[in-house]
This record gives C-alpha cells, sequence and structure tokens, in this order.
C-alpha cells in the first residue's frame, strides 16, 4: 500500500458532510414524508401518578380522524425491552407498555395515539378524549423514594429498589478504614438532564401491502438495534418484515440510540390503515416523552495514608430510574460504578449500587453512560482528599496516579489499563494553564471585587465495546469505492473519519469514497452508534475491509498487467507495477469483463472485548462575583489521549462540544419535578437552561498520545470524553474559589449564582453569628 497522504489518518481533512448540510440539503426524517401522508399525535398524561379510564368514541367520530389507538388496541403488543441484567442478582423489570393501562406513571406517559389527515384535525381529536384521571401519591428523588412509606411505583417492588447490590470487598474495605490516617467523605448530586438535541425525534411509517412489509425512517442512531427490538420484542414479526432507514441525523448523544414507543405505534398505524403516518415530537414532548439522563445521589469515602496515599474507596451510589425501565437504563450507575477508581492506584474497594423508581421520565445512556458519573465522583473525592491532608490537588494526583510502568494495570474493579502517561498530560495541561501564576491573576481579580479559583480533573474512561462490527467495501464502476457499515453518523463526522481510512491505502480523495449506513436493506448487520465505538471498531473494521479489497484488486491487475502480485503497489486509485508507469485504474479493474463481481468487495468484522480506555486532564479557570453569584470560565485547557489521532478538526469538533455539554451541566442544566406532585417544572427551554456561546471558554487543547494496544489501529474512543472531565474540573474550580475565600468546601451541580451566592452569604451568617 502506499504511504500516507494529505487525506489519510491523522490529516485535518475538511468534513465531507458539511456543504449539503450548510446549503440547506440536508435530509432529515420529517423532511421525507409525502404530502399524502397521515399525522400522528400522542395523548400524555398531565398527572406524575393516577388511575384513568379512557373514552375516545366521540374523538373517532370528528372530520379527518382515521384512527385512534388506546391499551385494549395494542394488547397483542410486547412492551419496551429492557436489554441489561444482572448475571449474580437477576431482577423482573417491571412492564413497559406502548400505551399505559388504567395507571400513568410519570408525566407525559403515553395513553393514547391519534391519526389525522392534518396536524389540525389531530389536535382536535387529541383534545376531544375524554379521560377522567383519579391522582395518587407520587414520588421524585432517589433519597425520597427509598423513605419507609415513600408512594409506590411498582408494587412488585418494595421501597421503589430494583436492586441493591455490591462491587468489590466490603470486608477487606471496612479494615483498611479502621486503621487509616485520615478519612474524606463528599456526599453528591449528579442532576438530571434533558438531551438536547437539535432535531427532535421523528418517524415516518410506510406499509406496502402486497408484501406485508414496514419501511419505518427515523431519526436513530441505529437502524438494525430499533428494527430488532421493535420486530422481536414488541411487535412479534419477522425481521424480514420491516425496513428502518436512519437519514440524516440531527444530534444523539445516546437518547436516540433507544426504541420508543412512536415507532411500534407507527407500525401498527401504517398496517391498519394501509397508509404512510408520520410523527414528530414537539419540545414539550422532547421534554416529557425522551429520555433523560444521569440522576445519581452519591456518597463517597477516602481512606488515607499520612503522606496522602489512596488506601480504600468506599461509595454508596443511588441511581434514578424513573418510572420504567429503559433499554440499557439499569447498566448506566452500575456499569459506571466500574470506573470509580478513576487513574488512581487503589487496591480495596466497595461500591453499593442501588437503582431506584420514581414516578419521573425513564433514564438512560447519557453521553457518557456512567462515565462522566463516575469521574465527576472520583474527582470531586480527590480534591477533597487535597483539602483534607493540606495538600496540593495535582500533587496528590500525582502521588496516586498508575505510573505508565504498572500498565497494563488491572483496577480493583477489574478494568484492564493497557497504556498511558497520567502524569505527562497533567503536567501538560498545568503547563498551558499558567497553573503556578495563577496566584497573580486571583490577586488582581480580588482587586476588581471576583473571586477566581483553578480546578481540574483528570478522568478515564472505557469504550469501544458495543460488540461486532461489519465493514464491506466495493469497488464502483467509476471506480470510486463505496463503505458499507452499520454503525449511524449523528453528526461526528463518519462520512469523512471512514473517507480517511480508504483514502490512506487507496490514495484516493475523500470525495471518491462514498459512505452508506442507516439502512438495513442495504447494509447487512449493525450495531448502530453509542459507547464511543464507532472508530475503534468501525473504523478497524473499515481499514482490514479495504485492505481485503486491496488484496483482490492486486489480484485482478496482476492477470491484466502480466505482472506478479508481490510487484503491485496501490496509489492514486489505480493499480501500478512499482516503479514503473505500467498501471490500470481502479475503474478499468471494475469493468472488465472477466472479473468476479465478489472480488470487488472486500469485507472485515472486528469486535473488542477489552475496550479501550481514553483519558486526560481538564483544567478550568473561573471569576466568581460574589455580589450576584455569576461564575465567568475564563481559561479552560485540555490535554487528551486518545492513542492515535484520526482527524484533529474532527476531533477537536468532538471534544469542544463535549465539553460544553458538561459545563451546561455543571453550571445551569437541571431537570427539575415539584416536591408534592412530580409535575415537571423545567418542561420547556423557558425553564431549563441550556449554554449558549458566550458560556463557552475558549478552549486550547491538546493531546499526548500513548497508542492504545488493545485496538489495531491504537485509537482510543473520543466522542465522549469533553462530557467526562468537564463537570468536574468546572466545579472544582468554583469550589477552589469559594474555599479560598470563603471555607465554602462544596456545592452541587448546577453551580448556578443562586446556588453560589447562597452558599457566600451562608458561610457570612456563620461567622457572624
Amino acid at each position: 500500500m502506499a504511504a500516507p497522504i494529505k487525506f489519510g489518518v491523522g490529516q485535518s481533512v475538511l468534513r465531507k458532510e458539511d456543504d449539503a448540510l450548510i446549503r440547506g440539503k440536508g435530509r432529515y426524517t420529517d423532511d421525507l414524508a409525502s404530502s399524502a401522508a397521515l399525522y400522528a399525535l400522542v395523548l400524555r398524561s398531565p398527572h406524575a401518578h393516577a388511575k384513568f379510564t379512557i373514552n375516545v368514541g366521540q374523538a373517532r367520530l370528528l372530520p379527518g380522524v382515521a384512527l385512534i389507538l388506546t391499551a385494549d388496541d395494542v394488547a397483542d403488543l410486547g412492551g419496551l425491552p429492557c436489554l441489561f441484567n444482572l448475571e449474580t442478582d437477576p431482577f423482573t423489570a417491571p412492564p413497559y407498555p406502548i400505551l399505559a393501562r388504567d395507571e400513568v406513571r410519570h408525566v407525559g406517559d403515553a395513553v393514547a395515539f391519534v391519526v389525522a389527515d392534518t396536524l389540525d384535525h389531530a389536535r382536535d381529536a387529541l383534545e376531544a378524549i375524554e379521560v377522567n384521571w383519579t391522582t395518587l401519591p407520587a414520588v421524585t428523588g432517589v433519597a425520597n423514594a427509598v423513605k419507609p412509606g415513600a408512594p409506590q411505583v411498582w408494587p412488585d417492588h418494595p421501597g421503589n429498589v430494583l436492586f441493591d447490590v455490591s462491587i468489590g470487598d466490603r470486608a477487606a474495605v471496612d479494615a483498611v478504614f479502621a486503621k487509616a490516617h485520615a478519612v474524606a467523605e463528599i456526599k453528591i448530586v449528579n442532576p438530571r438532564v434533558v438531551a438536547s438535541f437539535m432535531e427532535t425525534r421523528a418517524a415516518l411509517c410506510e406499509y406496502d401491502v402486497k408484501r406485508d412489509h414496514l419501511t419505518l425512517t427515523a431519526g436513530s442512531q441505529g437502524s438494525h438495534r430499533l428494527r430488532d427490538i421493535l420486530c422481536q420484542n414488541v411487535l412479534k414479526i419477522p425481521v424480514e418484515k420491516m425496513r428502518v432507514i436512519c437519514p440524516d441525523v440531527g444530534g444523539g448523544f445516546g437518547t436516540k440510540l433507544f426504541p420508543y414507543r412512536e415507532y411500534a405505534l407507527l407500525a401498527v398505524a401504517a398496517r391498519r390503515l394501509r397508509k404512510s403516518v408520520r410523527w414528530a415530537a414537539d419540545r414539550a414532548e422532547h421534554f416529557m416523552g425522551d429520555a433523560q439522563g444521569r440522576d445519581n445521589v452519591t456518597i463517597a469515602k477516602m481512606a488515607l495514608a499520612e503522606d496522602g496515599k489512596f488506601l480504600a474507596l468506599d461509595v454508596d451510589l443511588m441511581g434514578d430510574m424513573g418510572a420504567y425501565l429503559s433499554t440499557f437504563a439499569p447498566y448506566i450507575p452500575h456499569g459506571g460504578a466500574g470506573m470509580l477508581p478513576g487513574l488512581y492506584d487503589i487496591q480495596a474497594f466497595h461500591c453499593r449500587v442501588r437503582t431506584v423508581f420514581t414516578h419521573t421520565v425513564p433514564v438512560d445512556a447519557y453521553r457518557g453512560a456512567g462515565r462522566p458519573e463516575a469521574a465527576y465522583v472520583i474527582e470531586r473525592l480527590v480534591d477533597a482528599c487535597a483539602r483534607k491532608l493540606e495538600m496540593g490537588v495535582d500533587a496528590i494526583r500525582r502521588k496516586n496516579f498508575i505510573p505508565p510502568r504498572a500498565l497494563p494495570y488491572k483496577t480493583a474493579t477489574g478494568k484492564v489499563y493497557d497504556s498511558g502517561d497520567f502524569a505527562a498530560h497533567l503536567k501538560r495541561a498545568m503547563e498551558i494553564a499558567d497553573w503556578k501564576e495563577f496566584p497573580k491573576r486571583a490577586r488582581q481579580a480580588k482587586k476588581h471585587g471576583l473571586v477566581r479559583g483553578i480546578g481540574l480533573a483528570s478522568y478515564v474512561e472505557v469504550c469501544g465495546t458495543m460488540g461486532e462490527e461489519t465493514a464491506n467495501v466495493r469497488l464502483d464502476p467509476n471506480g470510486d469505492v463505496t463503505v458499507l457499515i452499520g454503525t449511524q453518523s449523528s453528526g461526528q463526522g463518519h462520512q469523512t473519519a471512514y473517507a480517511q481510512i480508504v483514502a490512506e491505502q487507496f490514495g484516493l480523495s475523500p470525495e471518491r469514497v462514498h459512505i452508506h449506513q442507516g439502512d438495513t436493506d442495504e447494509v447487512a448487520t449493525g450495531l448502530g452508534t453509542g459507547g464511543s465505538a464507532s472508530i475503534p471498531s468501525g473504523g478497524v473494521s473499515v481499514q482490514r475491509a479495504t485492505h481485503d479489497l486491496g488484496d483482490k484488486l492486486k489480484q485482478i491487475a496482476a492477470e491484466a498487467l502480466e505482472a506478479g502480485v508481490g510487484d503491485l503497489e496501490i496509489s492514486e486509485g489505480r493499480v501500478r507495477v512499482a516503479g514503473t508507469d505500467r498501471a490500470v485504474s481502479f475503474a478499468d479493474l471494475a469493468r472488465r469483463p472477466s472479473v468476479d463481481p465478489a472480488k470487488l468487495n472486500g469485507s472485515a468484522t472486528f469486535s473488542s472485548a477489552d475496550g479501550t480506555y481514553p483519558n486526560g486532564t481538564h483544567v478550568a479557570e473561573v471569576e466568581i462575583d460574589p455580589a450576584t453569584g455569576i461564575t465567568r470560565i475564563v481559561n479552560y485547557v485540555i490535554v487528551d489521549d486518545f492513542g492515535v489521532t484520526l482527524n484533529p478538526l474532527l476531533l477537536a469538533g468532538q471534544v469542544h462540544g463535549g465539553a460544553v455539554q458538561g459545563i451546561g451541566q455543571a453550571l445551569m442544566e437541571q431537570v427539575v419535578y415539584s416536591a408534592s406532585d412530580a409535575q415537571l417544572v423545567t418542561g420547556s427551554y423557558m425553564d431549563y437552561a441550556l449554554p449558549r456561546a458566550a458560556d463557552a471558554p475558549r478552549f486550547v487543547f491538546e493531546t499526548h498520545n500513548v497508542p492504545c494496544k488493545t485496538n489495531p489501529m491504537g485509537v482510543k474512543g473520543a466522542g465522549e470524553a469533553g462530557a467526562i472531565g468537564s463537570c468536574p474540573a468546572v466545579v472544582n474550580a468554583i469550589i477552589d474559589a469559594l474555599w479560598r475565600e470563603y471555607k465554602v468546601d462544596h456545592i452541587d451541580m448546577p453551580a448556578t449564582p443562586e446556588r453560589i451566592w447562597i452558599a457566600i452569604r451562608e458561610q457570612h451568617r456563620r461567622h457572624s453569628l
């Protein structure tokens, strides 16, 4: 193969996707419905917990109404499944019905599905449905849900607990704590957030009467997973009876990976009416009907030696599941707990994990899926350890980092870190942030009535373990190359990244490499996109499939050029005899009449059981106005280890985007339910704050890459990393400012101006007594 070229791996190739998108030529789900498609709406519960009876008789008689479905009409359907269970302590998931029957369990619970010829007629019918509600007590927040006498979400799960399990060695941890020089302890809340993608969920379902076949178009993160779950678990039809197409997808962040009720309801409606039916969520439905993220309450303690060495870690974690179990929901806190030791050499570990039901929207994977929660816990706790022993936050980290010589290192939770130099990226991030000169900047800020703080977080995550991903790379008649793969881009830049992998081996410009994803008829298999696995798994598959195709093309060219295969090389879309001008183009090879079509296709499958462990350090510097509590991020540095960088531009975009999401959670984002009746208080962007451009700092981003030893390309997943290091870095910086000036050592996310102002005033009040 030819040497790397300007379009290959490691080059800052501009995104192929952007030209169509910035010209308004992107094709999203709601763009694809024909004018003849019927419109669907969902009737949702206004109550968090209530018994109900429903009468749709009058609504069915209204003009334009084609169909109204209630629970009785879809009684033959299966419920939405939970795809995770515990091997050691298996649990029984409560039903997650496609439409609620007799009882609703969260605001937004679906009770009816209306189909009409226009959106206005569908709305009229929705309003005409008669529902008699008998409200019941409701509970929000895991701390309230586990209290004796709390309202029960499910009668088969007393105390509202799905499972209560231990990870690690309780006895060993207790023994270490009993002899420890000191113990640092924190109790923190990781607030619930809304996955605020730009394109709301939408779907279109068409029915072919002759074939008895459904085509579902949806903005999902995985066409095959969506098809398989809907067919096998819900509709109970062969997978051959449904095609799923995922066109352009306007953001996902994990939340678009799951099956939802509307997709099954559209399939039922399309079959019964023998017409195309479309549905698109408005923002209110987005808040009430899509899985939400995070929502943990955690108590963490570290046993310390006198010199600052970490001896044992003990954690009590409660994760809110909401009212139903979404696809991977119980895995998020349980799997995330495995990353709690972070980058530190901690020999004794124990974590109690409880998953708890509340009368709220279900929770599931959101960018990072348990790893941001774990990083937030350990990095907040490490800073608390430093304050406890009056050590520098950098010094205590260096004291406890796993050294490079110890790699591969098996953590107390069984994770095996294969590569990295953790102290090196900490050092580099501090250098860029000019850490040593911070005291001068703090004094200068104080002259202007402001309080400065600086904080850091050194994170690690595990990713790239979704399973097998297969890529097919074929030569087209015009000499271009087409890649078929089952991952799904929702903004990450797959069209560009995969094209670079092909370009590096074939010397083709990215414009001549075409990526096809998101169609179960065209692509045979696929896992979709999640867990930062597309490049660590899909990229390896594409690389190997390209190599496979290259070998086959050399065999064809050897005959055409009357040369030995070993004498041939590929470059610039041609196969040539090395050291000569004798060559044959890809187009000529594709058109040779005697060529077996199978030799114009390369295929490869890759799966990594070990995963990859991206890691890095974030440094945030903040300025707080004590008169208002307003926080401004004045400096932000990121130094990451992603093993190998495929495209620096794409990588920076992913890291910047993830970091801004983390900043949003740290400073302003929080789903709020009323304590009395579990009403969704933050049900729109009038009440739920998102970061704007003015809230984002100017990022300084570098890599300090150490190639991954468990991945053939050396890469480590990068899609979620920015959201993992940012929350603890920002909050640690805020606490650093408050501790320096007011001896305030705790604040929970989101660290809103109100919370900071109250913390400062409360400290003043205490000292004035």
